[in-house]
């Protein structure tokens, strides 16, 4: 189970990657994917973690979260910045 500082670090780490993959200009369905983790996870962040209830939501949206943002790596990693002169 995730702490709420994990939840809240995975936070910051999606929404700085869908912040990239914006400027990027990353496919629409990679800039979905953050966008819907980022958001779940800000919503989840309020939630008592220790309610059995919330549990499958936290592991789904972490789950979620981290395929995301390794979606995003490989695009990043796969689409280096052009140098400008």
């Amino acid at each position: 189970m995730s702490t709420q500082m994990e939840l809240r670090h995975l936070a910051r780490e999606v929404k700085t990657g869908l912040e990239l993959a914006i400027a990027a200009f990353a496919p629409s369905d990679l800039v979905d994917q953050l966008a819907v983790a980022a958001g779940l996870l800000e919503a989840i962040t309020d939630l008592a973690l220790d309610k059995a209830a919330s549990v499958p939501l936290v592991t789904r949206t972490v789950e979620r979260a981290n395929q995301a943002l390794a979606a995003w790596h490989r695009w990043r990693d796969d689409h280096p910045p052009k140098a400008t002169a």
